[in-house]
């Protein structure tokens, strides 16, 4: 159901994490992970988004520091986890959202966690709602904003359809691709020249890519570029795989995580998302709520998908004190 924005909250002060390391994993990947918050608290798990955006400091503000052991993580080849998208001779074959999934058991096992709470944004929305699907048992509850569900529908969208309201920005993506080289399928032309030989080559498509990725965010006047952008390694390694997830629609079945949701029966859920976000329409959480008892929407009204944007985090934040002192 549809329920009012929480009242506003500060966000918890920063913090550092008093435990973190490199978690091999398999396949010749290790994942980063830290812990911050109680040692003894409840156990909560960050997604983060992309895929390939790497954690954030600031998803650590969105807890109670006091009632919540909180772990984040990178997921492969992203952020601090090795090897990184954004090397030369990197394969990302094993790099799917089986893995994924995997990683996040492997990692829950290695701390020790029973159950705990699963927040993710964007991608990590995905992600967390197919590991609570998967692994049911293992979640209390589910704290999700700028939801997807990464079907085709959606990334035909965010890759086409949403151009109707970025023309200008749209057509300098599709410019990126030589006309020559264009095969039809926007998705696949760009995962090509970002994995091209020549440097150059994979340096233009990379910023051509979040060039887009940074205009469909910026719904608002006084909106600004997130700053992570301004670095090449980032570009080019978030670019990589936002394009070999797309292009494989996240190994997921059209709608898969809508028609599982029936999983998640007495699992609670806050879904946090903004009005604005037109590059994930509000649809895709609205439908997840009607078919999924015990979840409640919250629509923010100020926001589009970022974030930054006025009354997400406060909102998030606001989800998670709602949970602080439900059981484990």
């Amino acid at each position: 159901m549809e329920i009012p924005v929480a009242p506003m909250v500060d966000l918890y002060p920063s913090i550092e994490p008093f435990e973190r390391g490199m978690l091999p994993v398999g396949d010749g990947h290790e994942i980063y992970w830290e812990v911050c918050g109680n040692p003894r608290g409840k156990p909560a798990l960050v997604l983060h988004g992309g895929p390939g955006s790497g954690s954030s400091s600031t998803v650590r503000r969105y807890f109670d520091p006091e009632a919540y052991r909180i772990v984040v993580f990178d997921q492969r080849n992203a952020g601090r986890s090795t090897p990184h998208a954004s090397e030369r001779t990197i394969d990302l074959a094993t790099n799917t959202t089986a893995h994924l999934l995997s990683d996040i058991e492997q990692l829950r096992r290695y701390l020790g966690v029973e159950r705990w709470l699963v927040l993710g944004g964007s991608w990590g929305s995905t992600l967390a709602l197919a590991y609570a699907e998967a692994h049911p048992e293992r979640v209390t509850e589910l704290v999700l904003n700028s939801i997807a569900t990464t079907t085709a529908r959606e990334i035909e969208w965010i890759t086409r359809g949403v151009g109707a309201f970025f023309p200008e920005a749209w057509s300098r993506l599709l410019d990126g691709v030589p006309p020559s080289e264009r095969s039809g399928n926007l998705i696949d032309d760009y995962h090509r020249l970002l994995m091209h030989a020549d440097p150059a080559v994979q340096d233009k498509a990379a910023r051509d890519w979040c060039d887009w990725e940074m205009a469909i965010v910026a719904v608002r006047s006084d909106h600004t570029p997130h700053p992570r952008y301004l670095d090449p390694a980032f570009r080019l390694g978030f670019a990589r795989l936002v394009t070999h997830y797309w292009r494989h629609r996240g190994w997921l079945a059209e709608d898969q995580l809508l028609h599982g949701v029936g999983r998640l029966a007495g699992i609670p859920g806050v879904l946090i998302h903004g009005r604005l976000d037109i590059g994930g329409p509000l649809v895709t959480p609205w439908q997840l709520a009607q078919h999924w008892p015990g979840s409640e929407l919250v629509i923010v009204d100020t926001a589009g998908h970022d974030a930054r944007d006025p009354g997400m985090a406060e909102s998030i934040a606001a989800a998670t004190d709602r949970f602080r002192r439900q059981g484990c």
